[in-house]
């Protein structure tokens, strides 16, 4: 791949519940033009959950534990 995931899966897992919530919360109870900027927002989250790949994390540097991942634990 051309990105080296730097989400671990539990935090992957994580964004992808709490994204599609946010998404759901937005689209039916604030409607609008509001309710669509905030899906919108948290289907960048949904993404970054689903492709393991965070932009903004990377930028500050962060990456995954390869010992710990190695071992299995999260």
């Amino acid at each position: 791949m051309f990105y080296v995931k730097n989400v671990p899966t539990w935090e992957r897992v994580l964004r992808v519940v709490v994204g599609l919530a946010v998404v759901a919360w937005s689209l039916l109870a604030l409607g609008g033009i509001w309710g669509i900027a905030i899906a919108a927002s948290a289907a960048g989250i949904v993404a970054s959950g689903l492709f393991g790949f965070c932009p903004a994390c990377a930028m500050v540097g962060r990456r995954l534990d390869k010992a710990r991942k190695a071992n299995g634990a999260l």
